[in-house]
């Protein structure tokens, strides 16, 4: 299910390449954001291009839409990470697509590396019907049949919480498929990893930024803005980073109001950070669904003062997205995504949602 500019309230402001949110929850049809891409697939036509990177990719039927699309004349390219966190998720897809003469053969780039770091970003483009560009928290990262053993692991992507963000502004489109594009040119070499990005990719009310990083962080520079009264809320599936939580912090003893979504997983947002965030006076709220489906958005929303800005994209609130890991990280101004993200975290807290102690 997708949340379009048609849903919202008469007084927010529209405009033509303004984002659309398109998410996934446990209050929504299941593998909702995986049927979106496969239909997004099918509708290239030969002469079109897709151009994807993604951190897991389990979906051997999403697989064999790539390879459909390939042999009727479409140029696949897909940044793959070869060893993800749960090491041999991705082999089976690996194997497929990777075959000269059954699969996209060239077309596919298994980024390998020897340091602890990954292939994180989660972004598909394709270039019809419109160029545009699906970026946010999404993996296809579920298979059907599914392997109970690796969903307990890893989590169920198709079910739980997650989040895509449509993009159709033209530029910013591009630059996105060209990051695509220079990583499967290199091969998935190591030297990608070094390079600096000395500033965003901009465009119209959004701003994209590139990990790994070497240049003052751009989440922590939009913290320094916010002021006495302002409000912070932040949708966050890993929160390990103890820079951050100090911040966070400090937001607090500025009289910003800081409100922490987290899912149920102590490994990615342990007990200690959440011991660390309520005594220093943040809200800290536990996403816990019974049957033990994932809270793997990640955005945020501030409101300083009426100035309001929404972050999205693969950044995790970790030191290996800060300092490591290949990410996307997003700022947009636009008041129909504010408003969108805003509805949304309404219908998350009515969900599974507790204060943590």
């Amino acid at each position: 299910m997708s949340v379009s500019a048609r849903t919202l309230p008469s007084d927010v402001p529209r405009c033509a390449c303004s984002p659309v949110l398109h998410f996934g929850g446990p209050d929504l049809p299941a593998r909702v954001l995986r049927d979106l891409l496969q239909q997004r697939i099918d509708a290239v036509p030969a002469g079109g291009s897709i151009d994807w990177m993604t951190y897991y990719f389990r979906d051997e039927a999403l697989a064999d839409a790539l390879v459909r699309a390939h042999r009727r004349g479409v140029a696949v390219r897909l940044c793959l990470e070869k060893c993800p966190r749960h090491r041999l998720a991705n082999d089976p897809v690996i194997r497929l697509l990777g075959d000269s003469h059954l699969g996209l053969g060239p077309g596919l780039v298994a980024v390998g590396h020897l340091l602890p770091l990954h292939l994180h970003t989660k972004l598909y483009a394709f270039s019809h019907p419109v160029p545009t560009a699906f970026v946010g928290s999404f993996n296809p990262s579920g298979n059907d049949p599914e392997d109970p053993r690796v969903v307990a692991d890893i989590g169920d992507q198709d079910r739980g919480h997650n989040l895509l963000v449509e993009l159709t502004d033209p530029p910013l489109v591009a630059a996105l498929v060209q990051r695509v594009a220079k990583l499967h040119s290199d091969n998935g070499a190591f030297r990608w990893r070094t390079e600096v990005a000395a500033a965003p990719i901009r465009s119209t009310n959004m701003e994209a930024w590139y990990f790994p990083l070497l240049h003052p962080n751009p989440l922590l520079n939009r913290f320094h803005t916010l002021g006495p009264g302002a409000t912070l809320r932040i949708a966050a599936s890993h929160v390990r980073d103890p820079f951050v939580l100090r911040k966070l912090a400090q937001l607090v003893r500025r009289k910003v109001e800081v409100t922490l979504l987290s899912g149920n997983t102590m490994r990615r947002t342990p007990r200690r950070a959440d011991r660390y965030l309520v005594r220093h006076g943040i809200k800290v709220l536990r996403f816990a669904d019974p049957t033990g489906l994932p809270m793997h958005g990640k955005f945020m929303l501030a409101d300083n003062s009426g100035e309001r800005w929404a972050s999205f994209g693969s950044y995790n609130l970790t030191l290996t997205s800060r300092w490591l890991n290949h990410e996307l990280l997003m700022f947009s101004a636009d008041p129909q995504l504010w408003s969108q993200l805003d509805s949304r975290w309404s219908e998350m807290l009515k969900g599974q949602a507790s204060e943590a102690p």
